[in-house]
């Protein structure tokens, strides 16, 4: 994630923040992927005209045990 990932996801300008974060269930991790963009249209830099369509590499099949077909976007309406 780290070496494929994350310089994909930086490549593109608008690009804030972005969270690797992971929650280890005995033999199992779980992986969630957060980023903060400046705008939609940023977003869209990198997904194309679907954002809601989740991105994956080719080398994902062989770790990850779920691939959702959707990416969940939401808009932030506060932060302190």
């Amino acid at each position: 994630m780290v070496q494929r990932a994350a310089p994909d996801y930086s490549s593109i300008p608008g690009l804030r923040h972005l969270y690797f974060t992971r929650r280890d269930e005995g033999d199992v991790s779980r992986f969630v992927l957060v980023t903060i963009w400046e705008s939609i249209d940023a977003v869209h830099e990198f997904t194309g005209p679907n954002a809601d369509r989740a991105k994956y590499y080719e080398e994902d099949e062989r770790y990850l045990l779920e691939l959702d077909e959707t990416a969940r976007n939401y808009r932030v309406f506060h932060a302190s």
